[in-house]
């Protein structure tokens, strides 16, 4: 059994090297995309794109920084919460992962907000036309669906009674 010292030295570690995974790729896409069309990886499938996001996902609230910088600092306080919570017991080693990845996601963009007001965007599923998205996003999404599966499957709802801000 993991102590919680221990799960929470290694969350901020995983923290970090996600961290740095997304804004080291992202500094690659900017000095080396920029300006250019593109790279194809997988001609008519998936590329390498830059494109630099002021909104959301198909632009949406296009150019609302703040917005997304206080949405970002409420996603990162609250699973920030959950995981400082979580009994460091190897059945909550899943969710705590989760907490990892959203918090990765939500800072790695912000960062972005925070010191270009845009986010750097550069993976591109050209065959599905899907918007150009970035690791920040793949970190979110990814935790957001593992959190939903887990939610319904693994947990039943009596076993989040340490959440409750009254202990």
């Amino acid at each position: 059994m993991r102590t919680e010292k221990a799960c929470l030295v290694g969350g901020g570690i995983l923290t970090v090297l996600f961290l740095a995974a997304d804004q080291i790729t992202k500094y690659l896409a900017r000095i080396t995309l920029a300006g250019t069309s593109g790279i194809a990886l997988i001609p008519g499938v998936f590329e390498l794109y830059y494109l630099e996001n002021r909104g959301a996902a198909f632009g949406i609230l296009n150019n609302r920084q703040l917005i997304f910088i206080l949405i970002a600092l409420v996603i990162t306080a609250l699973a920030a919460y959950v995981y400082v919570r979580l009994p460091a017991d190897s059945s909550y080693h899943l969710l705590r992962f989760v907490c990892v990845l959203i918090i990765s996601g939500a800072v790695g963009n912000m960062i972005d907000r925070l010191t270009h007001g845009y986010v750097i965007d550069f993976l591109y599923f050209s065959l599905i036309d899907f918007p150009v998205f970035n690791f920040a996003d793949c970190y979110v999404c990814v935790g957001a669906g593992l959190a939903v599966i887990l939610l319904f499957t693994v947990y039943r709802s009596d076993e989040f009674s340490f959440l409750k801000l009254d202990k």
